[in-house]
């Protein structure tokens, strides 16, 4: 399976994992498990301007697998996602999120990300400010308001799009949050 091995070579890699989850995503688990990051933040003594960064993007990146995730019918894959939260060997930590989505967000996406993942903090504050003015995208799905978010809140992010099979990709986001 090539989640699994993304899973495997992500924890090789990367070393200490805080938190880990795959399968369905409501509003309550997220709640639950920013309790739990919450504590582990308390744990590992982090900075409360890391460990907003952290809970900021894990949540966004969990809304968006709530919104984006689709079924594959002929394999029996459910609208499940898979995200981690975790510290690498340079002591940086990440979110990664995994989820499967079609064609049509695929490309919503991509263009979203490839047109803001190069811009300057300050560029990304800006279009961040200037789409919570405009009211347009505040609360609809691909607004890209929360890509904003992550990428500010981010030092980097690394994205794919892997093809499954019938117009079905795993979306694989990983953002890098500084100590």
């Amino acid at each position: 399976m090539q989640d699994t091995k993304q899973l495997e070579t992500v924890l090789a890699q990367d070393g200490i994992l805080f938190l880990m989850y795959g399968g369905f995503l409501t509003q309550s688990l997220i709640v639950g498990m920013t309790e739990a990051l919450e504590k582990e933040s308390e744990t590992n003594d982090l900075s409360a301007k890391v460990a907003n960064n952290i809970f900021t993007i894990f949540i966004e990146l969990a809304q968006n697998m709530m919104n984006y995730s689709k079924k594959v019918e002929k394999n029996g894959i459910d609208p499940k996602g898979l995200i981690l939260v975790g510290r690498n060997e340079n002591g940086k930590y990440y979110v990664l999120s995994q989820n499967i989505i079609n064609e049509e967000d695929k490309k919503k996406i991509k263009e979203k990300l490839d047109n803001v993942k190069d811009l300057s903090k300050d560029e990304i504050k800006k279009l961040y400010r200037q789409a919570r003015r405009s009211g347009k995208y505040t609360h609809q799905k691909g607004g890209g308001i929360g890509f904003y978010e992550i990428i500010k809140r981010s030092e980097e992010i690394d994205y794919s799009f892997e093809p499954i099979t019938n117009g079905r990709y795993y979306f694989q986001l990983k953002a890098i949050v500084g100590r």
